[in-house]
C-alpha cells in the first residue's frame, strides 16, 4: 500500500510534474485498483488530494476528483463487462470467479436483498461501504442486470466515492503545512475507515458465540 501512494506522492513533488505525471499515475492507479483489490485506490485519491491541496494551481482539487471518478468508473466497467461475459459463459471465467471469492456469501445475500428492494440505488452507497462494492456488483451480474442500467447507478457511486476520499484528503491536507505530513494522516483515515466496520462485524461475532458458550 505505501509503495504505491510514495510512488504517486513522489510523482506529484511540484505541480509541473503533477501535470505531466500525476494525473494519468491516478487514473491508472484507480482504474487498476477497481480491477485488482490490491490497490488501495481510497488512500490513493486522498494522498492525490493532499498533494494538491497544497498547490496554488486553482483546479487542482476539481481536476483530482474528475480523474479518480472517471478511473473509477472505467474500472468498475470493465469489471461488470468482464463479470457479463462469465454469466453468460457456460464454464464461467477467472474473473467471474474472483469476484465470488471476493464477496462473502452472507455480504452477498444482503446485496441481493438490498437489490430486490431498492434496485439500481443501492449501487450508488456501494462504493461508500467498506467491502461493498464487490458483493453488490456481484448481485447485478447475478440478477443480469444490463451494462447501461449499471452505469447509470455506478456513476453517482463513483462520483460520491471521489468526493468522499478527496475530501479525507483535504482535512489530512489543512492540519498540516507539510503535504507528506497531511498524506500520512489522509491514508491512516483511510485505513481506518476501511477496516473499523470489519473489525466491529469480528468483535460483534465473538461476543455472540460467547454468549451461545455461556
Amino acid at each position: 500500500m505505501s509503495g504505491a501512494i510514495g510512488d504517486l506522492v513522489g510523482q506529484l513533488p511540484t505541480e509541473s510534474t503533477q501535470q505531466a505525471a500525476g494525473y494519468p499515475s491516478l487514473f491508472l492507479l484507480v482504474a487498476l485498483g477497481a480491477l485488482v483489490p490490491v490497490i488501495p485506490t481510497g488512500a490513493v485519491v486522498s494522498s492525490a488530494a493532499v498533494v494538491a491541496f497544497h498547490q496554488t494551481a486553482p483546479l487542482s482539487l476539481l481536476f483530482v476528483f474528475l480523474v479518480a471518478s472517471g478511473a473509477a468508473l472505467l474500472g468498475d466497467v470493465a469489471l461488470y463487462w468482464l463479470g457479463q461475459r462469465g454469466v453468460r459463459s457456460k464454464n464461467g471465467s477467472r474473473w467471474l470467479q474472483a469476484l465470488r471469492r471476493r464477496a462473502a456469501p452472507d455480504r452477498l445475500e444482503q446485496a441481493q436483498a438490498k437489490l430486490r428492494e431498492h434496485k439500481v440505488s443501492v449501487l450508488v452507497l456501494s462504493r461508500l461501504i467498506p467491502a461493498g462494492r464487490i458483493p453488490v456488483m456481484l448481485a447485478c451480474l447475478l440478477a443480469e442486470m444490463p451494462l447501461r442500467r449499471f452505469v447509470r447507478g455506478d456513476v453517482p457511486a463513483c462520483l460520491a466515492w471521489a468526493a468522499t476520499y478527496q475530501l479525507i484528503g483535504i482535512l489530512g491536507g489543512s492540519l498540516f503545512a507539510r503535504p507528506w505530513e497531511g498524506v500520512v494522516t489522509a491514508v491512516a483515515l483511510t485505513v481506518l475507515l476501511s477496516t473499523a466496520p470489519m473489525l466491529w462485524r469480528k468483535l460483534r461475532g465473538h461476543r455472540g458465540s460467547d454468549e451461545k458458550h455461556a
